[in-house]
């Protein structure tokens, strides 16, 4: 057989091969975890690889190791509530009055809450872990109506992070059953003050309503990334000698 028929059959039976498997196979679905990296993975440490991370180390250790608070509980995400659900936009609030800000209300998006706080000391790298990115606090105003649209978008995602004084019944079908602030119906001809994330403000993680936005005010100083917000919070229950608490009241309730 010439050699070009041989490549011309071998060509045929890896193209018949492949097609074979995009038909047998497909995806089904992606899933994610967290790896501990602990002895487990680095029973036999190089020696010259651990002297060149030592100064690094110790620089990383020296910045992250510092203690800014404590928890009284172990503190989490969770939909359609959670602690740390109900922590963070209440953070907001807290920090509003430093900018001459005084919020209706706040909301903080779950997917950018990327860790937990355990009980106990918290340091600067636990902070760290719960917001990596470099989202500012920023304050906007929008009419009721879009606060009632937003607040259905966040029931369609069953639940996002939202500020004490908030009450949304959702639906076993992810609708707005009902949503009151501070204890009154949401007005549809007035206009409302949140706080929120700059990355929010613009609209994502599916709360659309947010692009109606007026009266923007978006610092962007460094010292006003929602990190060092959190810091200045835990600091200041640390100098009162508080411990940080925020259990869930019922902001977001799921009707059977």
């Amino acid at each position: 057989m010439h050699t070009h028929h041989i490549y011309i059959a071998a060509l045929a039976a890896v193209t018949a091969v492949l097609g074979s498997c995009a038909t047998r196979y497909q995806l089904t679905g992606i899933s994610r975890s967290r790896i501990l990296i602990d002895s487990r993975y680095d029973a036999t440490p190089d020696a010259q690889a651990a002297a060149f991370v030592k100064p690094f180390a110790a620089q990383v250790d020296s910045t992250m190791s510092p203690v800014v608070g404590r928890a009284a509980r172990y503190l989490a995400k969770s939909r359609p509530e959670g602690e740390l659900s109900d922590l963070l936009p209440d953070i907001l609030l807290w920090a509003a009055p430093r900018f001459g800000e005084k919020p209706d209300f706040s909301v903080y998006n779950y997917g950018g809450i990327r860790a937990a706080i355990a009980a106990g000391d918290v340091s600067v790298g636990d902070i760290l872990d719960v917001a990596p990115f470099e989202n500012k606090i920023c304050f906007l105003s929008l009419k009721g109506t879009k606060v009632k649209e937003l607040f259905a978008q966040i029931a369609a995602r069953f639940g996002e992070c939202v500020s004490h004084g908030v009450r949304l019944v959702i639906g076993p079908d992810s609708t707005l059953v009902s949503a009151t602030l501070h204890g009154r119906p949401i007005d549809d001809a007035a206009t409302y003050r949140i706080a929120t994330l700059d990355y929010v403000a613009q609209g994502n993680d599916g709360m659309t309503a947010f692009k109606a936005k007026t009266d923007v005010r978006a610092p962007q100083d460094e010292a006003n990334n929602v990190r060092y917000l959190i810091m200045d919070y835990f600091r200041e229950k640390a100098a009162k000698g508080e411990e940080v608490d925020c259990p869930t009241e019922g902001r977001i309730t799921v009707r059977p």
